[in-house]
C-alpha cells in the first residue's frame, strides 16, 4: 500500500477557530486520513499552530501575557478543541519549535548559498508613537483594490490580494491607531522568487491538471502577474530568528524571518517533532516522509483558497531553490469559503460559529458530518441554522438514527438479545446486496477522488438503502404471518448497521463506534467492506448478543433553532 503524506493549513495561534477554518483544511483532511487508515493504507497526518508573526504579539498584548506564555495556551486550548472534534493528527506540533528554527534556519542558508535570497535596503513604516518599525501586519487601513476599510499590511482579507503596507489608503498603526507614520530605511534579507520564476511554472505546469481547478487558478493567477522578489525578514521579537553566523548586522537587530516563510517550512518541522517525541523503544523516520521522498510519497495538502497561493508558488520556489530533494505538494485540495448567513466568519470579528462554541452546544459528529456534507468546493456555500437543523434532522436522526433505533429495539422486543435466526437470504436480500455493493463503491470513489460532498451524498445514500429495504420488508407486519421472515429482514438490516458503521468512521467516528459497539463480535477486526462482504451480509451472524444504545442522533426542534439564532444571529451579512 501507498505511503500518504497528509498536512492541513495550519491553524493560527491567535484565538479558537471558527467553522469556517474547521471545514477549509483540518476536518477534510482527517476525513481522507481517517479513509486511508481503513483502506490499509501507511499514513501520517501532520498540522500545527502557527505562532509567529504579528497577530501573536498583538494578541498576546491584548491579554497582557508573553508572547511565548501566550502561545504556549493558545496552543493548549486549540488542541482540546481538535481533540473534541475527533481530528486524529499523528502529531500536532508548533511552529516555534527548536525543530522548526533548525530546518528554517538551514533552508536560508541553502537559498543564500544559491543566490536566491539578497540584503536590501528597504523604505519601511515607522511609528514614531510606537517606537518602532511596524511590519506589515502591524499596519492597517484601507484596500486600495477593493475599498476594505480593515486590510492589513501584507493581504487584504476581503478581496485576497497581497498586499505591502505602503499601498494602503489612510493606513494606521495596529498596535496604537496611531496614524502619524514615516517611512526610514531598513535592510532586510528578500527571496529572490523572479530568478525562480520559471522553474516554477514548469513544477506547476506538471502537476495543476490533477489539482482542483480552485487551486491551479489562483497559482496560475500568481505566475501570470509574474513572481516578485520577497521580503522574508521582519521587524518583531517573536519568530524564528535570522542565523547570526550568515548575516550577523541582521541578527544584532532582532530580525526573524517572515511567518509565511517559516510556516511552510513547519510541516517538515512538525514531522520532525513527531519523531522526536517517539516513545521509548520506537523508532520514527521522519526524513524518509520528506526527503528524496518523491517516489514513496504521495503529498496532500488542504487548505482554504486563501492559503494556495502561498502553497502552490512561493513554498515550492522556497523547495526548489535549496537545491535538496525535499517532497514537494503532490495534490492540493483547495476548498472555497463557508460563509455564515452570506457573510464572512471572522476571527478578528468574533463572526459566526467558533469551534469551542460547537461543541458546547452538540457533539461533534453533528458538526463533522454536516460540514463535510456541505463542504465549500466548488463555490462558497453559507451555513445557516435553518440548513444545519434540517440536514441533522432529515439524514442523522431521521435516515440513520432512527433506522439503528428501530432495527434493534424491534429485534429485541420480539427475538430477545441475540441477532435472530431465520430464513435463509432471498430475493430482496440478494437485490439490496448488490444495491450496497454499487452504492459503496461510489462512496470509495468519491473518497479516492476527494470529492467530500459528493461521498458524503454516497454515505447517505447507503444509509437509505437500508431504511428502503425496511420498508419493503416491514417486519413489524411480517412477523404477523411469517416469524422466521421478520427475524431474516432483522438479520439483514442488523448486519447493515455494522456495515454503516466501518464505513461511516471517517464522517462520524463516535457515533460509528457505538454502532459496532452494539454487537458482541468476539472477532470483529474488519477496518473496511469488500463488495462481496456487502453483498453477502454475514459480517453479524445468527446469536450474536446485541444491545440497544442510546439514541444516536437527537432532532432538533424549532425551540433550538431559535435558541441558536437568537445566541449567534440568524440573519444575512
Amino acid at each position: 500500500m501507498a505511503r500518504h503524506l497528509i498536512t492541513s493549513a495550519l491553524p493560527y495561534i491567535n484565538g479558537i477557530k471558527h467553522l469556517g477554518n474547521m471545514v477549509g483544511s483540518m476536518l477534510p483532511a482527517d476525513v481522507y486520513s481517517r479513509y486511508l487508515r481503513q483502506r490499509g493504507h501507511d499514513v501520517l497526518y501532520i498540522c500545527a499552530t502557527d505562532e509567529h508573526g504579528t497577530p501573536a504579539e498583538l494578541a498576546a498584548k491584548e491579554q497582557g501575557l508573553p508572547v511565548a506564555e501566550f502561545c504556549a495556551q493558545a496552543h493548549d486550548a486549540q488542541k482540546a478543541v481538535y481533540d473534541g472534534f475527533a481530528l486524529a493528527f499523528d502529531y500536532f506540533g508548533r511552529s516555534s519549535s527548536a525543530q522548526n528554527v533548525e530546518i528554517t534556519q538551514h533552508f536560508a542558508r541553502r537559498l543564500n548559498e544559491n543566490g536566491f535570497i539578497e540584503e536590501r535596503a528597504i523604505r519601511q513604516v515607522y511609528s514614531p508613537a510606537d517606537g518602532r518599525f511596524l511590519p506589515d501586519r502591524y499596519v492597517e487601513g484601507t484596500c486600495p483594490h477593493c475599498g476594505y476599510d480593515k486590510a492589513r499590511g501584507d493581504q487584504c482579507e476581503n478581496c485576497t490580494r497581497v498586499l505591502d503596507p505602503t499601498d494602503l489608503i489612510n493606513p494606521r498603526s495596529a498596535i496604537s491607531g496611531s496614524t502619524d507614520l514615516e517611512v526610514r530605511e531598513t535592510k532586510h534579507l528578500f527571496l529572490l522568487q523572479s530568478k525562480l520564476q520559471h522553474e516554477v511554472e514548469e513544477w506547476v505546469a506538471r502537476h495543476e491538471a490533477d489539482w482542483p481547478q480552485l487551486a491551479s487558478s489562483i497559482a496560475r493567477k500568481w505566475l501570470t502577474e509574474g513572481l516578485h522578489d520577497r521580503a522574508i525578514t521582519r521587524d518583531l521579537d517573536w519568530g524564528v530568528p535570522v542565523p547570526s553566523d550568515t548575516w550577523p548586522e541582521l541578527a544584532a537587530d532582532g530580525k526573524v524571518f517572515y511567518v509565511w516563510f517559516d510556516a511552510p517550512i513547519e510541516y517538515i518541522a512538525a514531522t520532525k517533532e513527531w519523531s522526536d517525541a517517539a516513545p521509548a523503544g520506537e523508532t520514527r523516520d521522519w526524513k524518509s516522509w520528506w526527503y528524496e521522498a518523491d517516489d514513496t510519497v504521495r503529498y496532500t495538502e488542504f487548505m482554504a483558497k486563501d492559503n494556495v497561493p502561498f502553497h502552490t508558488v512561493m513554498f515550492p520556489a522556497t523547495e526548489l531553490g535549496v537545491r535538496e530533494p525535499w517532497k514537494k505538494v503532490d495534490y492540493v485540495k483547495a476548498f472555497n469559503w463557508l460563509t455564515y448567513y452570506g457573510g464572512k466568519f471572522s476571527t478578528s470579528q468574533k463572526r459566526g460559529v467558533f469551534t469551542d462554541q460547537a461543541l458546547d452546544i452538540l457533539p461533534a459528529d453533528y458538526w463533522r458530518y454536516f460540514l463535510i456534507a456541505n463542504a465549500p468546493e466548488s463555490d462558497d456555500s453559507s451555513f445557516t441554522w435553518e440548513h444545519f437543523t434540517a440536514t441533522v434532522n432529515k439524514d442523522l436522526a431521521d435516515t440513520l438514527g432512527n433506522f439503528v433505533n428501530r432495527v434493534l429495539s424491534f429485534s429485541k422486543k420480539r427475538f430477545g438479545e441475540e441477532v435472530p435466526a431465520g430464513n435463509a437470504p432471498g430475493e430482496a436480500e440478494a437485490k439490496l446486496g448488490e444495491q450496497i455493493a454499487e452504492l459503496l463503491a461510489e462512496y470509495e470513489s468519491q473518497m479516492e477522488s476527494l470529492q467530500f460532498r459528493k461521498a458524503a451524498a454516497a454515505l447517505r445514500a447507503l444509509w437509505s438503502a437500508g431504511n428502503s429495504y425496511l420498508e419493503e420488508k416491514a417486519p413489524w407486519l411480517e412477523i404477523k404471518t411469517d416469524k422466521d421472515g421478520a427475524a431474516l429482514t432483522l438479520r439483514t438490516a442488523m448486519n447493515l448497521i455494522h456495515l454503516y458503521a466501518v464505513v461511516s468512521e471517517p464522517f462520524i467516528p463516535s457515533t460509528a463506534k457505538t454502532m459496532r459497539e452494539a454487537f458482541a463480535l468476539p472477532d470483529d477486526t474488519a477496518t473496511w467492506i469488500t463488495a462481496d462482504e456487502a453483498r453477502a451480509l454475514t459480517a453479524v451472524p445468527a446469536g450474536t448478543p446485541f444491545t440497544v444504545p442510546p439514541v444516536l442522533f437527537a432532532k432538533l426542534t424549532d425551540e433550538d433553532l431559535e435558541a441558536y439564532k437568537e445566541r449567534f444571529g440568524g440573519t444575512e451579512g
